[in-house]
């Protein structure tokens, strides 16, 4: 029988996990979050609690569209709102110009969700030079230059026990072999998922002594409009579907849910991680 002091010590070692998916009070930008799963991951956010969310993307009038969605939803905490900040996330000066808008509301940045990207589809012989420098820039230097520029608000009240996030947004295409057959090839797209992923690991490493965790997902098929061409190649949602160990492709909820996770207390010690969701195809695929 137990006298009670093993589990009185057992109990003095026990936390609150009540709110260990809470990101209440939090400060977030996503960029690319006007739709897709940018739209996907600030739904998430706000939802479990974050007071500002900026939504930025190159069209205002999208962003604006998205931040009254987001502003309707029916259970957000009190005064949590979604704020837009047009911006060309392939512009130096733009990221620029939106570090200055997103301060004029803020002091801080808890979380910065780098998801603007861009894809490119032409075969091996025609794949123009201007093509593959825009999507290299986009999805790779401009990443770098958004997380550079927002880096003093990040700091700003990030502690250890407290760390600010930055998450990237990768693809399993920068993982394993994308598509690399007819006109719809994606070399510049692979190859800048490939970059960023790699550029997630460094700046883990930089930026984790500034009490700043950076992490990265890589999705694979989510049905959206930059990803319609592609699963049109394959042979549509219900092939591709079916194609996969889970049986479907990715839905709203396994974004925002990840996203969630990896800027809330329960991945304080995950860094310079990357997170594939895509109901387990990639390592399916060499399968009997």
């Amino acid at each position: 029988m137990s006298d009670g002091l093993g589990d009185a010590k057992a109990q003095a070692q026990l936390k609150d996990f009540t709110n260990i998916f809470r990101l209440d009070g939090k400060v977030a930008v996503v960029t690319g979050g006007s739709r897709g799963l940018g739209l996907h991951a600030a739904s998430g956010l706000l939802q479990a609690g974050c007071s500002k969310v900026f939504i930025t993307s190159r069209k205002s009038d999208a962003c604006k569209e998205a931040c009254a969605a987001l502003n309707a939803l029916p259970n957000l905490s009190p005064g949590a709102v979604a704020i837009s900040v047009p911006a060309d996330s392939s512009k130096i000066s733009e990221i620029e110009k939106l570090v200055r808008e997103v301060g004029k509301h803020t002091d801080h940045v808890d979380i910065l969700f780098a998801n603007a990207g861009a894809t490119w589809g032409a075969d091996f012989d025609s794949h123009p030079e201007n093509a593959f420098s825009k999507v290299m820039d986009l999805n790779v230097k401009s990443v770098f230059y958004t997380i550079q520029k927002f880096a003093p608000l990040l700091e700003a009240k990030a502690t250890q026990e407290d760390p600010s996030r930055v998450l990237i947004t990768g693809s399993v295409a920068g993982i394993g072999v994308g598509t690399v057959l007819g006109p719809n090839s994606t070399f510049s797209y692979s190859a800048s998922k490939a970059a960023v992923l790699h550029l997630t690991r460094n700046l883990a490493v930089e930026l984790g002594p500034r009490n700043i965790l950076t992490n990265a997902i890589a999705p694979g098929f989510f049905p959206s409009k930059m990803a319609s061409g592609m699963i049109g190649e394959y042979g549509g949602i219900e092939k591709l579907a079916k194609s996969n160990p889970n049986g479907r492709l990715g839905q709203p909820e396994d974004i925002a849910g990840t996203v969630v996770f990896l800027c809330s207390r329960a991945a304080g010690h995950v860094n310079g991680d990357i997170t594939v969701i895509d109901g387990g195809k990639m390592i399916s695929a060499g399968r009997l």
